[in-house]
């Protein structure tokens, strides 16, 4: 029962399961399973199937791919609250990309048939997952037009403002330090090029790099990106 109790908690406070009516979150509590993933290890694999949806609790994620040279790229990144696999589960094909835990990440798993009852019962939650599948695609379309439209200043510009977030100030600030190596995955370019475009926008001041490691993105920037 405390087992139970515990995935109903746990699932009251996932945003996508908090349209639930209390019947309806007691009955598909008792079906979720809770699962660790390593750093590292992947959640679903590209061109796989895995028939379940996958709700972080706790960590981080990426959602990866490989360009036509075999080099990975960097999709989306992830964080508590976001789920993943909903695709694979309503259209019934293999995942379109691989998901690496990028530190130690807690989950919720539920599996096809339920998360079909909860689409089927309840409308509002219906709609939310259909708004999560355009938003996933107005990124990709803004992802593909990047990548095809803009130099590297503006896909690393872009990139930036996608990670930032506003503080109290008003200020778009990405709070922890970004790996050149990871937003070279994201950019589509070396990782020295990003480096070099990067000390150039806090020379030109684009950005401004905290001592902390964080990233204040100026006003400015919009217009590269």
């Amino acid at each position: 029962m405390s087992t139970m109790l515990s995935n109903l908690d746990l699932l009251r406070r996932v945003p996508l399961f908090s349209l639930l009516t209390v019947a309806q979150a007691e009955v598909i509590s008792g079906a979720v399973v809770k699962k660790r993933f390593k750093r590292g290890e992947a959640l679903v694999e590209q061109g796989q199937k895995s028939n379940a949806l996958f709700i972080l609790l706790t960590g981080r994620a990426r959602v990866l791919t490989t360009d036509s040279r075999g080099r990975e790229v960097i999709l989306a990144n992830l964080a508590q609250g976001d789920y993943l696999g909903e695709m694979s589960i309503i259209d019934n094909e293999p995942h379109s990309a691989t998901v690496r835990a990028e530190v130690q990440t807690d989950v919720l798993m539920l599996g096809r048939t339920e998360f079909a009852r909860c689409l089927t019962e309840n409308a509002s939650m219906s709609l939310v997952v259909m708004r999560g599948l355009v938003k996933r695609l107005r990124h990709a379309d803004r992802k593909i037009e990047s990548l095809a439209l803009l130099d590297v200043y503006g896909r690393v510009a872009h990139a930036l403002l996608d990670f930032a977030t506003t503080d109290a100030q008003g200020q778009r600030i990405i709070r922890d330090k970004i790996s050149r190596q990871d937003l070279a995955k994201m950019v589509g370019a070396s990782r020295e090029m990003v480096s070099r475009v990067m000390k150039d926008l806090e020379e030109r001041g684009f950005i401004e790099v905290l001592p902390t490691g964080a990233t204040v993105l100026k006003d400015r920037l919009d217009a590269l990106g």
